[in-house]
C-alpha cells in the first residue's frame, strides 16, 4: 500500500467542513457506534435537539438502507461497503451523504423515486408519508426506500439529491445527499 497523505486529507476534510467520514463494510454495531459518535458531536456543537435528531435520523436511515440492500443482494464484504460523510455547508446546515454499490436497474428505479420526491413540496411530502404509513406491510417485501426515505425528504431543507455512477455493466455507485 502506498503512503497516504494524511495531512492533505485532513486539509481537504477541513476545507470541505467534513465532520465525520467512513468508508468500508457496514454492520449493525458499526452503524450504532458511528451514530453515537455523531450524537456526541452534535451535543458538543450545541445543536438544537430537534435538529440533532433530524441529522441523526437521516444518518441512520441511509446507513440502514445500505446495509439492508447489501444483505438482500448477498453482496460480499467489499461490495457491501458504504461511504458516509457528514459535513456542514456554508450556511451551517448539516449535509448527510451516503453511497454504495447497487445493481444498475435498482439504482435507476431509486433515482426515479427520488425525482418524484424532489418535485413534492412539504405538504405533498407529508401526505405521501401518511399514505405510505397506511399501506399494509408485505412481510416478504425487502425493506428500504419507503417510509424512511420520505421522512428524510420531509426533514431536508432542500430536495434530496442523488447520483448514479456506472462501475460495470451490472453495477453502479449510488449516492444520496440530504441537507438538514
Amino acid at each position: 500500500m502506498e503512503s497516504i497523505d494524511l495531512f492533505g486529507l485532513r486539509e481537504h476534510f477541513n476545507r470541505s467542513r467534513i465532520l465525520l467520514c467512513f468508508n468500508g463494510p457496514i454492520s449493525r454495531s458499526l452503524i450504532e457506534e458511528i451514530g453515537n459518535a455523531l450524537k456526541n458531536y452534535l451535543q458538543a456543537d450545541s445543536v438544537l435537539p430537534s435538529a440533532a435528531m433530524d441529522v441523526f435520523s437521516a444518518y441512520v436511515e441511509m446507513t440502514q438502507n445500505i446495509r439492508h440492500y447489501a444483505l438482500s443482494r448477498g453482496y460480499d464484504e467489499l461490495d457491501s461497503s458504504a461511504t458516509i460523510v457528514v459535513a456542514r455547508d456554508a450556511e451551517g446546515r448539516y449535509v448527510v451523504q451516503a453511497g454504495n454499490l447497487v445493481e444498475v436497474r435498482d439504482g435507476e428505479a431509486l433515482l426515479q423515486r427520488l425525482d418524484e420526491l424532489a418535485k413534492m413540496d412539504k405538504a405533498q411530502l407529508k401526505a405521501a408519508y401518511k399514505t405510505q404509513l397506511r399501506q399494509p406491510r408485505d412481510e416478504d417485501a425487502a425493506s428500504g426506500a419507503g417510509l424512511g426515505l420520505i421522512d428524510v425528504a420531509r426533514k431536508s431543507a432542500q430536495p434530496l439529491a442523488a447520483s448514479l455512477v456506472g462501475c460495470s455493466e451490472t453495477r453502479s455507485f449510488f449516492t444520496l445527499r440530504a441537507v438538514i
